[in-house]
This record gives C-alpha cells, sequence and structure tokens, in this order.
C-alpha cells in the first residue's frame, strides 16, 4: 500500500524559472502542506554533498525531524554511461563513490533511500555492452550503501532500461536487497505501454514511485513543396493531477493492490500551466494531495 506522500524539492528549486525557496524553506513548506516527507535533490542549489557539512547534516535532520516528516529520499543524479569514449577516465568509479557519499548523506539526515538514475545511450558503445555497463555498476553501488543500512531506487527515467521489461531484468540482474525499483508512470505512459499492467508486475519490487501529469501539445514543420505539415513528436505540459492524460486512478490502484510498499511523490519539473509562481507552485501540490485522499493517503497533521 501507498505508505505516505513526499514533495521533491526540485520543484521549487528554480530550475525551469519557478519561485525558489532554500532547502529550509522548501522543508518547512512540505510539513506546512501536509506531506508526509521530502524527496531532496542531491545537488546545487539544494543539498549537494559539497556545501553541507556534519553541523549543516545536523540542523536538517533536526529540522525535519521537529515536522514530523518521517519519509526521506535523497535524489541522486547519475549517468553511469557518461564519456564512454575517455576509457582512461575512471567514470564508473567516481559515479559509484558519488553514490556511497549519498548513501552517508541519507544516514545522517536520518533516511534510508536513495533515488540513482541508469544512463543515457552513448554512441561509444554497443547497448548490451552499456547495459552490462550499468548492472555491473549499481550492483558495486548496491554493496557498498548497505553498510549505511540505505537502499538504492532505480527510477525509469534514463534511457538504459527505461522500458518496464528491461527494468525489471535489470533488477534481477543487479540482484542486489539494497537495489530495488522506483518505477514511475510517466515514461510507460509516453511509450505507449499498458501502465496498468506494467504496475502490477513491478509493484513488488518497487521501493517509491514519482508522480506528475501532463497534456500532449502537438507539434508540426511546415514543409513548403508539400505545401504542408510534418508531424512532430509532442511536446509536454505539466497540468495538475487530474487533468493530464495519464492514468493514475489505475496505476495507483494497481500498485496498491499488488504489494507496492513505499511513497508517492509528487514533483513540478517543468514548466506549469499557469506559471511558476509560488501560489501556483502550492495550488499543484495541494491538488496532489487532495487527489491522494482517495487512494487511501490522507494528509500529515489532519491538514
Amino acid at each position: 500500500m501507498i505508505q505516505g506522500t513526499i514533495l521533491h524539492s526540485v520543484s521549487y528549486s528554480g530550475s525551469w524559472g519557478q519561485h525558489h525557496l532554500s532547502l529550509e524553506e522548501f522543508i518547512d513548506k512540505a510539513a506546512e502542506l501536509g506531506y508526509h516527507g521530502v524527496m531532496v535533490a542531491a545537488k546545487r542549489p539544494h543539498l549537494s554533498p559539497l556545501d553541507w557539512d556534519s553541523s549543516g547534516r545536523s540542523r536538517l535532520r533536526q529540522r525535519l525531524e521537529k515536522h514530523g516528516l518521517k519519509h526521506l529520499c535523497i535524489a541522486g543524479y547519475t549517468n553511469f554511461t557518461a564519456d564512454l569514449e575517455h576509457g582512461d577516465i575512471p567514470m564508473r568509479e567516481i559515479q559509484i563513490q558519488h553514490v556511497v557519499e549519498l548513501a552517508r548523506l541519507a544516514q545522517d539526515l536520518g533516511g534510508s533511500l536513495v533515488r540513482i538514475f541508469t544512463g543515457y545511450e552513448n554512441p561509444a558503445a554497443a547497448p548490451e555492452s552499456q547495459y552490462r555497463i550499468v548492472a555491473d555498476a549499481i550492483r558495486e553501488a548496491s554493496e557498498k550503501v548497505a553498510a549505511f543500512g540505505v537502499t538504492l531506487g532505480v527510477q525509469n527515467h534514463h534511457d538504459v532500461a527505461v522500458g518496464t521489461d528491461t527494468l525489471q531484468d535489470l533488477i534481477a540482474d543487479v540482484g542486489h536487497p539494497h537495489c530495488r525499483a522506483m518505477f514511475d508512470a510517466w515514461a510507460p505512459a509516453l511509450h505507449g505501454e499498458d501502465i496498468v499492467a506494467a504496475a502490477k508486475r513491478m509493484a513488488p519490487i518497487s521501493v517509491q514511485t514519482t508522480i506528475a501529469n501532463y497534456q500532449l501539445r502537438p507539434r508540426y514543420r511546415y514543409i513548403p513543396t508539400l505545401v504542408n505539415y510534418e508531424k512532430l513528436t509532442p511536446s509536454l505540459r505539466a497540468v495538475p493531477m487530474d487533468e493530464g492524460f495519464i492514468d493514475y486512478d489505475g496505476f495507483l490502484g494497481a500498485l496498491n493492490e499488488n504489494g507496492f510498499q513505499g511513497a508517492a511523490a509528487y514533483e513540478m519539473c517543468s514548466p506549469l500551466q499557469g506559471g511558476g509562481s509560488l501560489e501556483n507552485l502550492d495550488r499543484y501540490a495541494k491538488r496532489f494531495l487532495e487527489y491522494m485522499k482517495k487512494h487511501g493517503v490522507q494528509p500529515a497533521h489532519g491538514n
């Protein structure tokens, strides 16, 4: 069952021109709105390990505990297929060490979950070779973060293993109890998959799902010689939960009914319909909490 709601700090990071909150302000905001926890972007302007020493981490932990934010996920940004063009650079080792630092950060803040990505396809190696690089790197990272009591959640975001079948294969091939899926509806919905069937399969091996909803915006290119238009890949526009094309009723229902045990995170990680003002960000975040009530999740603190 879905065990709570968490808000992703990237939503208030200013990354897409939206209103920016500091990390401390964001934590206060998540608690004020009624979330059970937070997913914190482990990069600037929020929680880069370069910027938070032991005393800073202690203050953050106290802030989280003061607000009763029990669910914490550290959102890592990895790409294990980066820079395959230069084999002399130990890029995989560098990224595995970064994941270890994120696990240490999670432990310091009282958490036990770190989100990671796989890798973008790189023309410097064959797809199967890249899959093996990713699987081996995640297996080694899983072995090392276990010492911190941390689990890695692999989000279906980057090219490698973004398809549901392959992500399921990847978790099995990594084969470590501290590596689970962090399965989202966004990618399979865009791929044209049956997201309800996918959720049924992935629910037992998933530790969190991250949620946003969108409307498709058609795109065209004019071809003068044909006096006509070429149809292009549509763009996406983020909208409130109940206004998008992704069937979250079916998706979340399938997770709940098939053994999912984890939180549902809400993110605003693209331009929003209505703009990036603080008021609009808060409106979307509140709409998500209202939506989750019908899936048995009430806001925290009776909000």
